[in-house]
């Protein structure tokens, strides 16, 4: 099972809508047992969603499925899209035994995949390394359950929490490594998001380079009245690499019409006072396929996400410099009157990147 999660983790940001599936095949050894024998197919979703990862290991076992037991990182499906149900392939293999790790709770699921197995007669084991599994689906649980995509916030900042000097120079806060890592975090996402004073001041790609060839994230800029540089690299860009504009009502004619015209998909949501409404925006995200969102920035992009909780995951990368109470915060106003309504995160991981140091926190009381 631990070979099948960490075969699913392959397709992180590669197959939403779908789920990153891992599916391993164990024929049995030569004394007839189903436990210790040898792997005949390995199989994760592919690229887009398909195919999936039952069928990939399935027409890697061949024959070899046969009386064979298989893993699998989630619930098979039972349900008839694009291709026929997982469920439906594994019998027909002839499987004898399947391992399942987590549920699925798609409504279309939930459930009828392992009734569908058990019904022909296989024997179905569920809930190994069912935490593990959450762990890796966790963005398209969080778009089944919550309707909205699982947010991963990134900071570059330095000791003093700081990500630009008081004039707005930011790069390279900091180094080369920490700057890879990045590339890494943006291939495992579905989508990287910034705000629209990110956009006006860096004049960013938000692509992934520097790691081979790999299916490009969405790039999304939360923009209300679409008030964005028409010759910047975004715009340049918009009809080979996907660009998506989160945009209000208040969006003037023209500008929906300039950045349509350029292959931009224009999502409107609700505003408030401040702008976007961050609620609606991952609901749209979510509603759109989604499932993991990497946020890039900036300051009141960030603080408007941990005001309305929905932060689920924070990277923060610290360099070891310090720019003074003048520069700009990491993270823009949160008008907190006490500090027990400041959102809380426990830290999860930390190492070195280079120069720098990478926290990893995710969403819950510290200590917890």
């Amino acid at each position: 099972m631990a070979l099948a999660l960490a075969l699913g983790a392959r397709g992180l940001g590669r197959v939403w809508p779908n789920p990153a599936v891992g599916c391993v095949i164990v024929a049995p050894d030569a004394a007839g047992g189903g436990n210790g024998g040898r792997i005949v197919g390995r199989g994760w979703t592919g690229d887009g969603g398909r195919p999936h990862a039952e069928a990939r290991a399935l027409a890697q076992a061949g024959a070899d499925a046969r009386g064979a037991t298989a893993y699998v990182s989630l619930e098979p499906c039972a349900h008839h899209g694009a291709t026929p149900p997982c469920a439906t392939a594994l019998i027909g293999a002839g499987v004898a035994r399947v391992v399942v790790a987590l549920g699925d709770p798609d409504p279309r699921v939930s459930g009828r995949g392992l009734a569908m197995l058990r019904g022909a007669g296989i024997a179905v084991d569920h809930g190994l390394m069912a935490a593990e599994a959450g762990a890796l689906q966790c963005g398209f649980l969080s778009r089944i359950e919550r309707g909205r995509p699982m947010l991963t916030l990134k900071l570059a900042a330095s000791l003093d929490g700081r990500i630009a000097t008081a004039s707005g120079e930011s790069r390279w806060i900091t180094g080369p490594q920490a700057r890879a890592r990045v590339h890494a975090m943006r291939a495992a996402h579905d989508a990287v998001l910034v705000g629209a004073g990110t956009a006006r001041a860096d004049d960013p790609m938000l692509t992934v380079r520097g790691i081979g060839p790999v299916p490009q994230p969405v790039r999304i800029v939360a923009s209300r009245r679409l008030d964005l540089p028409e010759g910047g690299q975004l715009a340049q860009t918009a009809g080979q690499v996907p660009l998506w504009l989160i945009h209000g009502a208040s969006a003037g004619a023209s500008a929906r019409a300039r950045w349509a015209g350029v292959g931009a998909r224009l999502i409107e949501v609700a505003e408030t006072p401040a702008g976007i409404d961050p609620l609606a925006m991952l609901a749209a995200l979510g509603a759109a396929g989604l499932t993991r969102v990497l946020c890039e920035g900036g300051g009141q992009l960030a603080a408007a996400l941990l005001a309305a909780g929905l932060v689920d995951r924070a990277a923060v990368f610290t360099a070891g410099l310090v720019l003074g109470g003048d520069a700009r915060p990491g993270v823009g106003a949160l008008g907190l009157a006490a500090l027990g309504d400041a959102p809380r995160m426990r830290l999860t991981a930390a190492e070195a990147v280079g120069a720098d140091v990478l926290t990893l926190w995710e969403r819950g009381p510290a200590g917890a």
